[in-house]
């Protein structure tokens, strides 16, 4: 059996105005001036600890004072919980892909750097959680990507023999790599590198793509 492993952020859904207004209403109660949107979408993938300590140093504030960490912190969670999903969307022909694997018998599931709590209240509150056997957050081990440990926890879940993953970033690569995992880029996401500096065994703007290119990686697999 074989799964497809996906980031979340970034990959399937376009999840930086939610993140905005959180770190926005944080820095207004840290009276602090907002950051535009394409500076947080650039903080976006290792975690919301590596978040705040990216908007610390952006704000010229002592990222290393762990007290002061705690509380920004905090105080994101607040206000993200409050509203993971508002303005947040999954990227065009996500749904119709998904459709496509869970209806071919794939085992479906989500490896992700946030919290496993959001994680799973943005599948729901998006209509997406039926798709998925298992959820793996950036609080479900005491490991996160790139350590392989998360996305192992994610193929175990699924109960796969095998499996493909698919992110949109340097980090999701990396871990894919130290999984030995084939590694499938979407351009469209949040990456910093350049497509040709990222590893991957295929790359694709846009999911319609996507299933053609599984099967093209699994067969290949199967012949080796």
């Amino acid at each position: 059996m074989t799964a497809i492993i996906f980031d979340l952020d970034g990959t399937l859904i376009d999840s930086v105005p939610d993140i905005h207004k959180a770190a926005s209403e944080m820095l207004a109660e840290a009276e602090h001036s907002a950051l535009g949107i394409a500076k947080i979408r650039s903080f976006i993938g290792n975690g919301v600890p590596a978040l705040i300590t990216k908007i610390m140093q952006e704000i010229d504030e002592d990222h290393e004072d762990c007290a002061r960490h705690a509380v920004l912190e905090k105080c994101f969670m607040r206000h993200y919980m409050a509203a993971p999903a508002v303005l947040s969307k999954p990227f065009d022909n996500v749904r119709a892909t998904l459709d496509y694997f869970f209806a071919n018998r794939f085992r479906l599931a989500v490896c992700t750097n946030k919290p496993e709590a959001i994680a799973k209240q943005i599948l729901h509150d998006l209509n997406m959680a039926s798709y998925f056997t298992a959820v793996i957050g950036g609080d479900s081990l005491t490991l996160r990507k790139p350590n392989p440990a998360p996305l192992h926890a994610a193929i175990d879940q699924a109960c796969a023999s095998t499996a493909v993953y698919v992110g949109d970033s340097e980090v999701d690569s990396e871990t894919a790599q130290h999984a030995d995992v084939p590694f499938m880029l979407f351009t469209e996401g949040y990456r910093r590198a350049s497509i040709n500096e990222i590893q991957h065994q295929a790359a694709f703007s846009d999911f319609s793509q996507l299933p053609g290119l599984v099967q093209m990686i699994c067969g290949e697999a199967s012949e080796n």
